[in-house]
């Protein structure tokens, strides 16, 4: 049976909780949710019943941090895995019949002092078959920080879930990651065609650096990439449209297949065709990078360590009380060790 739908990277404001109570906080993502699920209907019935999967952009939920230690935005902004706002977005898919993906800052019964940011896929049935959370971030807990208890809880291949679907291999990258080649490449070593990349990103007439990074990822990967970017995050104290524009489908080719502008937009909608990805990754030739992979020649220079990971863990393997300055004094010591090894000058 062949494989090939419409998919959309929704281009949707971004409503904050920042400012609220946590009651009024859940309430407020709850209608975040509700008026995202009218906009999907409203999409799949402008553009089609093909429409199989819907991107939402990073943030669509809850907005960012801005200020709060992490217990407060765990108590405010961070969902629990099994919990209604869960709930409320299985039942979109289910409503639409589509694969569903975004990111949340989520809970964790392991981690009970930490959140993830993660990225999520629920399919048609309302059940969530992909789990990722975000490996680099400069602000949130991520596993790497927690690695070695990770690893036990989760094993190595929790790090790089790859969901085999019916819509073919699917994988997520969280925001700015798509600037980390290696993301998406250990997502590829496990299978993966279509890249989800939740994102909220600068709104710029010029190409971006994430913009940029979205058509390399999928030259080097032969890979598709449908990237949802937040039609500006309101409810904060600066200027609301500072990230808008650039949700776009690229094909395993890099080009770009549709691409909204500025606002709310289901513009970024384009055809998937994963029989013609996979004819193109079987074919011989200089044109299939995937297959002329050498990774046994750089696999000794990524054992060097540069950010190191277990920083939120003690000599006894448990979660350390942090505060906010500890993400960017670990970066500063990792400069400075990056000094000391000549690597900077």
């Amino acid at each position: 049976m062949s494989i090939s739908y419409t998919a959309v990277a929704l281009q949707t404001r971004c409503f904050a909780v920042n400012k609220l109570n946590v009651a009024d906080a859940r309430e407020k993502m709850q209608a975040n949710i509700a008026r995202i699920g009218k906009q999907i209907k409203g999409t799949k019935g402008f553009v089609g019943p093909h429409v199989k999967l819907v991107v939402l952009p990073e943030y669509f939920m809850t907005g960012f941090p801005m200020g709060e230690s992490l217990s407060e935005w765990q108590a405010k902004g961070a969902i629990a895995k099994n919990g209604a706002e869960y709930d409320a977005l299985a039942k979109i898919a289910q409503e639409n019949n589509i694969y569903l993906s975004g990111n949340v800052y989520e809970l964790d019964e392991h981690f009970e002092s930490l959140y993830f940011q993660t990225s999520f896929i629920l399919s048609p049935s309302g059940e969530c078959i992909h789990r990722y959370r975000r490996l680099i971030s400069m602000f949130a807990p991520t596993p790497h920080d927690v690695l070695d208890k990770y690893l036990d809880i989760y094993g190595y291949q929790g790090l790089f879930p790859v969901a085999n679907t019916e819509l073919g291999n699917l994988a997520t990258i969280a925001s700015e990651e798509i600037l980390y080649p290696e993301i998406a490449r250990s997502l590829v070593m496990q299978g993966a065609e279509v890249f989800l990349h939740s994102s909220s990103e600068v709104g710029s007439p010029n190409l971006t650096p994430k913009d940029i990074a979205k058509r390399a990822r999928a030259i080097e990967n032969l890979a598709y990439v449908v990237s949802a970017n937040s039609a500006g995050i309101a409810d904060y104290d600066f200027p609301a449209e500072s990230t808008d524009g650039l949700s776009k489908v690229v094909d395993f080719k890099g080009l770009v297949l549709a691409e909204a502008a500025m606002g709310e937009s289901m513009v970024a909608n384009a055809e998937i065709d994963i029989d013609a990805l996979r004819r193109y990754r079987a074919k011989p030739g200089m044109g299939n990078i995937l297959s002329r992979q050498r990774n046994e020649l750089f696999a000794p220079m990524y054992q060097q360590a540069v950010y190191p990971a277990n920083t939120m863990l003690d000599e006894q393997g448990k979660v350390k009380k942090i505060d906010r300055s500890h993400f960017i004094n670990t970066q500063m010591s990792t400069i400075a060790a990056l000094k000391k090894r000549n690597l900077l000058k």
